[in-house]
């Protein structure tokens, strides 16, 4: 019989983990994408990072090796498939393989990475650069984004009020095209020169 541990799929918009739960071992996404939130105490919410096919979700290395809580949440942004190894079937793919102890480390350094990434965006930079950034980042190849104010205020670390003073601005200067729920890029090079603009 094999140890490998069962494949689960869930919809989008399911939640996976939430602030405080108690972890079940470690998810391995197989397709799709899970997006990890922080809600602050103010009720700000931040995007911190999105596990793909292939990655790992470092809140889930952090509690099942540190044996404490989740501390941010965690829901299928797309419909996806995971597979989650219990706590002593991981301790035994680090010690035994090479190969998996290698992709965990590197995958942690790259999350390192991303949150370095967030706190110096939200440390200096601008909310027009933070702005400029989130939507290059996130548009599709026909250079749209299918997404609210909110959502992107999540992206960003910002109010929703603040996100649509900003939208308007970048709209008034032919940079982009908001619609509901719709952001369209009409001048990228533009916005790709603020978002590398360093203060």
């Amino acid at each position: 019989m094999s140890n490998e541990p069962a494949k689960k799929k869930f919809p989008a918009g399911q939640i996976l983990f939430r602030a405080g739960d108690d972890c079940s071992g470690f998810v391995t996404v197989h397709s799709g994408t899970i997006r990890v939130t922080l809600t602050t105490a103010s009720g700000k919410e931040i995007v911190l990072y999105r596990v793909h096919a292939g990655e790992i979700c470092l809140q889930t290395f952090n509690c099942i090796t540190q044996d404490a809580p989740y501390a941010a949440e965690g829901i299928a942004e797309t419909d996806i498939e995971i597979s989650i190894l219990p706590a002593a079937h991981f301790d035994n793919l680090i010690q035994t393989n090479s190969d998996f102890r290698n992709q965990i480390y590197a995958s942690i350094a790259g999350r390192f990475s991303d949150f370095e990434h967030i706190v110096q965006a939200l440390a200096f930079s601008g909310l027009d650069i933070r702005v400029a950034d989130g939507i290059l980042r996130l548009a599709n190849s026909e250079d749209e984004l299918r997404i609210t104010q909110e959502q992107l205020a999540h992206e960003v670390g910002s109010a929703r009020e603040a996100i649509s003073r900003q939208l308007g601005q970048f709209s008034k200067d032919n940079l982009i095209k908001v619609s509901r729920g719709k952001i369209q890029i009409l001048n990228r090079t533009m916005l790709q020169k603020i978002a590398s603009f360093e203060s």
